[in-house]
C-alpha cells in the first residue's frame, strides 16, 4: 500500500479536534484583544507594545525552549502548556470583571501565553512526525487538514465570535479563550504516548540548543525556510498592530465590521491550506513557496490602497491564501527532511527567528503610523515581503527541496511531488 492511500492514526484525530477546539479560542481572543486594548488607550505604541509581548519568549527562551522540549515528553509538554494558558486567562478575565484591565496587564499575560505558546507549539511540530512515522504524505495531508482547521476557527468563526462575545462584557471573550485551552489540554492527555529523543548525554541543554540553531544555519534550504516567516512576520506585524485602527479611522469600519476583516483573510487560508498539495504538484514546492510569498506581498501592497472595506477584505483573502498555502509546504518540508532527535531544536530555532522579528514589525508598524500616517506601515510591509521573495527565492527552488527529500528517504524520493516541477507529469504528490 503506497503513502498516498494510507490513513491518518486515529490519535490524529483527537490532535486535530484539541488544536481546533483550541484554535477557535484563539480566534475570539485575536478580535476580542486589539478591541479590548482600544478601550484602554488610543496610543499606537502602547497597542504595540501588547502585540509585541506575546512574541518576547520567542526572543528570550526560543533555541532553549526547543533543546528542553527535545528532552522532554512531548505530549505531557502539550497539556500541561494547555492547562497553564486555561487557568492564566482567568487573571484578565477577573480583572476586566472587576474594572482593573490595564495595558501593562495586557501585556503581561500575552507574555506569559507567548511562552506556553512556545513550548506547545515546538512539542506539537516535533511530536507529529513521530505519530505519522515520518512519512511525508501524511505530513502534508496532516498539516493541510490542521492548517485548515486553525484557519477556520480562529479567523473565520472566532473573530465574529470575539467581536461578538466583547459586547457581552470584556470578561467574556477571556474566559471562553480559557475553556478552549482546557479542552485542548484534556482532548491532548489521551494521545498515545511517543518515545522520547535518545539523550545526548554529553552535552549540556546550552550545546543542545547550539547544535540545534547551527542545523538551520547550516542549511541552505532549512535557512530560506527559517528566513520567510521571519521577514514575513515583520510586515505583518507592523500591519496587524494599526490594522484595528486603520480599520475603524480610514475604512469606517465598526466593531462587527472588524472581525468580519478578519473572517475575509481568514477564508482566504482556507482556501490556501486547501489548495497547498495542487500548487506543490503543478509548480513543484520550492517554486509554491516563492510565488506564495510573492502573492502576499502584492495582496498587503492592495490593502495599503484600499479606498473601503471591501477592497481591503478581498486583499486580506489574497492574503490569507498565500499564507495558508506557505504554512502546509514548509513545515511539512522542514518536517520530512530533519532529524527526529533535532525536530524539537530545529523548529524552535526556525519559530525563534520568526517570532523574535515580530516585535519589530509592531513596534515599526507603531512608530510609521505615529510618525507618518497609518498607511505607512502597510506600504512598508508590502515593501519587505516582495524583498523577502526575491531573496530566498534560489535558497528554497524545486532543485533544494529534491535533494534535501533524497537525502532524508532515498527510497522514497523518486515518487516525491516536490522533485518534479511543472513540465514533469508522472510522480504524483505526496508531500
Amino acid at each position: 500500500m503506497t503513502s498516498d492511500i494510507r490513513k491518518l492514526p486515529t490519535g490524529f484525530g483527537r490532535l486535530w479536534t484539541a488544536q481546533t477546539v483550541s484554535s477557535l479560542g484563539d480566534g475570539v481572543s485575536h478580535a476580542a484583544l486589539p478591541l479590548i486594548a482600544l478601550t484602554l488607550t488610543r496610543d499606537p505604541m502602547a497597542l504595540a507594545a501588547v502585540t509585541a509581548a506575546g512574541t518576547l519568549p520567542w526572543l528570550l527562551f526560543g533555541v532553549l525552549g526547543g533543546a528542553l522540549v527535545d528532552r522532554w515528553d512531548r505530549r505531557r509538554t502539550m497539556w500541561f502548556m494547555d492547562a497553564a494558558r486555561a487557568a492564566l486567562l482567568a487573571i484578565p478575565a477577573a480583572a476586566a470583571a472587576l474594572d482593573l484591565l490595564s495595558i501593562p496587564l495586557l501585556a503581561a499575560v500575552a507574555f506569559l501565553l507567548g511562552l506556553g505558546g512556545l513550548f506547545f507549539d515546538t512539542a506539537a511540530t516535533a511530536y507529529l512526525p513521530d505519530l505519522l512515522g515520518r512519512d511525508p504524505a501524511l505530513l502534508e495531508r496532516a498539516n493541510s487538514r490542521l492548517r485548515g482547521a486553525q484557519t477556520a476557527m480562529s479567523g473565520f468563526a472566532g473573530p465574529p465570535a470575539g467581536s461578538a462575545l466583547l459586547a457581552l462584557g470584556r470578561a467574556v471573550p477571556l474566559l471562553a479563550d480559557a475553556v478552549s485551552f482546557l479542552l485542548s489540554a484534556l482532548l491532548v492527555r489521551t494521545l498515545p504516548a511517543m518515545p522520547r529523543p535518545v539523550p545526548e548525554a554529553r552535552d549540556t541543554l546550552l550545546q543542545q540548543a547550539r547544535a540545534g540553531a547551527s542545523y538551520v544555519f547550516r542549511d541552505r534550504l532549512l535557512l530560506g525556510l527559517a528566513l520567510r516567516p521571519a521577514v514575513g512576520n515583520v510586515a505583518f506585524l507592523a500591519v496587524e498592530t494599526v490594522l484595528a485602527l486603520f480599520a475603524y479611522d480610514r475604512l469606517g469600519i465598526d466593531t462587527y465590521g472588524f472581525g468580519l476583516l478578519l473572517t475575509a483573510e481568514a477564508t482566504g487560508g482556507l482556501l490556501g491550506a486547501g489548495i497547498a498539495s495542487y500548487l506543490g504538484r503543478q509548480l513543484g514546492t520550492g517554486t509554491a513557496l516563492t510565488c506564495t510569498a510573492a502573492v502576499e506581498g502584492l495582496a498587503i501592497l492592495g490593502l495599503a490602497a484600499a479606498a473601503n472595506p471591501y477592497v481591503a477584505g478581498l486583499a486580506l483573502a489574497v492574503c490569507g491564501a498565500g499564507m495558508g498555502a506557505t504554512m502546509v509546504l514548509g513545515p511539512s518540508l522542514r518536517q520530512a527532511i530533519v532529524p527526529a532527535h533535532l525536530m524539537g531544536r530545529v523548529a524552535s530555532t526556525s519559530r525563534m527567528l520568526a517570532m523574535c522579528a515580530a516585535p519589530i514589525g509592531a513596534f515599526l508598524g507603531g512608530w510609521l503610523a505615529t510618525t507618518y500616517d497609518i498607511r505607512t506601515p502597510l506600504y512598508a510591509a508590502a515593501g519587505l515581503l516582495l524583498a523577502m521573495t526575491a531573496i530566498t527565492a534560489s535558497m528554497t527552488s524545486n532543485r533544494r527541496v529534491e535533494a534535501a527529500l533524497r537525502a532524508a528517504a532515498p527510497a522514497a524520493a523518486p515518487d516525491h511531488p516536490a522533485h518534479k516541477g511543472p513540465a514533469q507529469e508522472t510522480a504524483p504528490k505526496v508531500l
